[in-house]
């Protein structure tokens, strides 16, 4: 393991984008409560993965993380206190949920399939169709959006003023009141925290040769072989490349993907490639949720996709066998974090 110490440098002028619905509004500098360097808790970097790139003003911290946590636990973000962050992504399924589709508030009909926030910290794009260019941006995406929370981060802000215990968190981790630059930052400092990265597959590529079975070994070879190319977009220790692609999933689309923030006819129906990395516990898959199993999917590549003008170069028939389909369902397997999925410090 790799490990890392960052300092709290400051406050900084928050800007907040008018795109988002907000107006926009600047904080100026303020001052801190202990202006100097604070020694922080460490985050362990799993071998062969990059380090975390933390923005300037929002450094890794115990006392940020801990607000954080707090905040993502907390159905007060939601319109009628109803729901939070944890109610869709559950710490035992790698931060994703067990639905195709995730209700909202009032019980409203969600969109898009929850994603696995499993090393979120490196995705340099968020959302399926890569329209939010940070994780403290993207903390405002459920909060304003009508079918999840339905709320305001400014009406959140001031209701938390009124809770002591925010007020001291938000005091010691950020040096200033609790308000939407505290609340974006400290979620997203949570969510870089979710480092995915001792599986058994791991352990294998650390020297370990029997922590995976010889089926998964096969199944491995499958995956990165020129006949099944599944390296070409899930790749690297990540397993994937953060590309956009249509997968042949259908022919109509209720959901158009990029296109929806490129205008551009060859993004239509293109979504961002998702990790593998605990896929055998992050079901239902796909973007709309409509694959249940593994086998489903290894099943949908074998057959190389329905037509689409846009679909993948990579889509062809494999005439994989049954033998060859539950070998690379294997090495899928092999990608679970036992670790990660149990930790008793999300709880």
């Amino acid at each position: 393991m790799v490990k890392f110490e960052l300092q709290k440098r400051g406050c900084f002028i928050l800007v907040y984008l008018s795109m988002l619905g907000f107006g926009i509004t600047s904080f100026n500098s303020c001052n801190f409560t202990n202006s100097s360097p604070i020694q922080l808790n460490v985050i362990d970097i799993p071998a062969g993965f990059p380090e975390i790139e933390f923005p300037e003003g929002n450094e890794y911290s115990k006392a940020r993380w801990e607000l954080g946590k707090k905040l993502f636990n907390d159905p007060v973000l939601s319109r009628d206190s109803s729901i939070s962050c944890a109610s869709c992504h559950h710490s035992e399924i790698a931060f994703g949920d067990a639905t195709p589709t995730t209700s909202g508030v009032y019980n409203r009909a969600g969109q898009r399939n929850v994603p696995t926030l499993a090393n979120v910290a490196y995705s340099p794009y968020f959302m399926v169709e890569g329209s939010v260019s940070s994780l403290e941006l993207q903390v405002l995406v459920p909060i304003q959006e009508h079918n999840e929370f339905d709320h305001t981060i400014l009406d959140i802000g001031r209701k938390l003023r009124s809770d002591s215990a925010y007020v001291n968190m938000a005091l010691m981790a950020y040096g200033r009141e609790i308000d939407p630059f505290v609340i974006t930052r400290a979620i997203a400092n949570f969510e870089r925290s979710m480092i995915s990265g001792t599986s058994a597959y791991d352990s294998f590529r650390n020297g370990d040769l029997s922590a995976i079975s010889e089926k998964a070994k096969r199944g491995m070879d499958l995956f990165y072989s020129e006949k099944v190319n599944c390296k070409a977009c899930h790749s690297g220790v990540l397993f994937t490349n953060y590309s956009f692609e249509n997968n042949g999933l259908s022919s109509l689309y209720a959901d158009s993907g990029r296109i929806r923030l490129t205008m551009k006819e060859t993004d239509r129906d293109k979504f961002k490639v998702p990790t593998l990395r605990n896929i055998a516990v992050t079901g239902p898959y796909m973007h709309d949720g409509s694959f249940s199993t593994l086998i489903e999917i290894i099943e949908h590549y074998n057959s190389g996709g329905k037509n689409h003008l846009n679909k993948s170069d990579f889509m062809i028939s494999l005439n994989l066998t049954n033998s060859e389909k539950e070998e690379l369902v294997a090495f899928l397997e092999s990608l679970t974090d036992y670790s990660f999925i149990n930790d008793p410090k999300w709880n």
